[in-house]
């Protein structure tokens, strides 16, 4: 026969009654949240990342709201068993609030996609949210171990002889965390303004290639040739770099060639534009063929073309570049540059007048 009188077997069925408790909540509470996911599709990933911290929280919150009802003695063991349950709380409130601002994230990025043709809007969108989550992420993390260890004593007096003597240690620890701290503020500062965005093509330290990733501390650019670039995020707030999906993805590309003066330029102008009309990367906004420049022995012309990204503009410059040399070796091979000299006809008569072996003067004109 129990004893409801004594302390013990109270406390004990206090909890019992606690964990009943805590089983009914959180059937409750998964049918709320099921019916908040099937409304709302961006709510489905949240309510999937947080169902796991939510199994913990619950029964740890209750047990510590009966814990209040234990004996008094023996205390030390009530007490450190109660400080357990708050310490596991406190981490499992962490591990809540990283896993709804990660499923925040992945559910933005969902409905968000960047593998589209006019994706601006959705790279703005993951940007923000990517940088901004990550730094909450560590915001929250270093809060949650900042409380669990203000609950020890130890800690607590630790802190407070820290901050009477802030003066030289809060100094000593600033400069220590100067990085740290840079970054962090670097990461908001791009999140806000964004002068780089997931996926934009980016020139960083004369390398070529697209924004990758977006961290907390740095980026990774994706260089051409599939090697990876690690930028920390403080370099694109100090230093210049070049962007070139800012506003647009759309950009014009140009191919230099050198020819004589005597190829006739509208046969060239016309093949230049079949070979836009037949490439499928040219978007038929500019297809123009100038002369920049000339020296002494040829002129040079650009074939100025655009299209959609970089990417095809590279892909479309090459065929260009192809096709314009292959036109003219074919049609005028005798425009294509090349150094000549020409024999004036006193030289000729006299080298023929002069004995064999003699030393012959060569007047030649490029």
């Amino acid at each position: 026969m129990l004893d409801f009188a004594h302390p013990w077997t109270r406390f004990a069925l206090i909890v019992v009654i606690a964990l009943v408790a805590t089983g009914i909540f959180r059937r409750l509470v998964q049918v709320l949240l099921r019916r908040f996911a099937i409304r709302h599709p961006m709510g489905a990933s949240i309510v999937a990342r947080a169902n796991a911290p939510l199994e913990a929280i619950l029964p740890l919150a209750m047990l510590l709201l009966a814990f209040r009802a234990a004996p008094d003695e023996p205390a030390r063991l009530v007490d450190g068993l109660e400080h357990i349950l708050g310490v596991a709380l406190i981490a499992a409130c962490t591990w809540f609030v990283v896993r709804c601002i990660g499923a925040l994230e992945a559910a933005v990025s969902r409905f968000n996609p960047i593998d589209l043709a006019d994706n601006l809007r959705a790279r703005r969108l993951q940007t923000q949210v990517r940088v901004l989550s990550r730094t909450a992420m560590v915001v929250t993390v270093v809060l949650g171990i900042g409380v669990g260890l203000m609950t020890f004593p130890a800690v607590r007096q630790f802190g407070a002889s820290l901050l009477a003597s802030a003066g030289l240690a809060g100094l000593a620890v600033g400069l220590a965390a100067k990085p740290v701290l840079g970054n962090l503020i670097a990461g908001i500062q791009i999140a806000l303004t964004q002068p780089i965005r997931i996926d934009d093509v980016v020139i960083v330290e004369g390398e070529w290639g697209k924004v990758e990733e977006i961290s907390s501390t740095y980026v990774v650019v994706r260089i051409w040739d599939e090697r990876r670039l690690i930028v920390p995020l403080q370099y694109f707030i100090e230093n210049p770099f070049q962007n070139w999906t800012r506003t647009s993805s759309q950009i014009l590309g140009s191919v230099m060639l050198w020819f004589d003066y005597g190829l006739p330029l509208d046969p060239l102008r016309a093949e230049l534009k079949r070979l836009c009309e037949e490439a499928p990367e040219w978007d038929k906004r500019v297809c123009v063929l100038q002369v920049v420049d000339s020296n002494e022995r040829a002129m040079q012309l650009r074939a100025l073309v655009s299209s959609a990204d970089s990417g095809r503009s590279w892909d479309l410059r090459c065929k260009v570049r192809e096709g314009l040399i292959a036109f003219v070796r074919r049609e005028y091979p005798q425009h294509l540059p090349r150094l000549r000299g020409e024999l004036e006809s006193e030289v000729r008569a006299a080298d023929a007048a002069a004995p064999p072996f003699a030393s012959r003067t060569v007047s030649a004109r490029r």
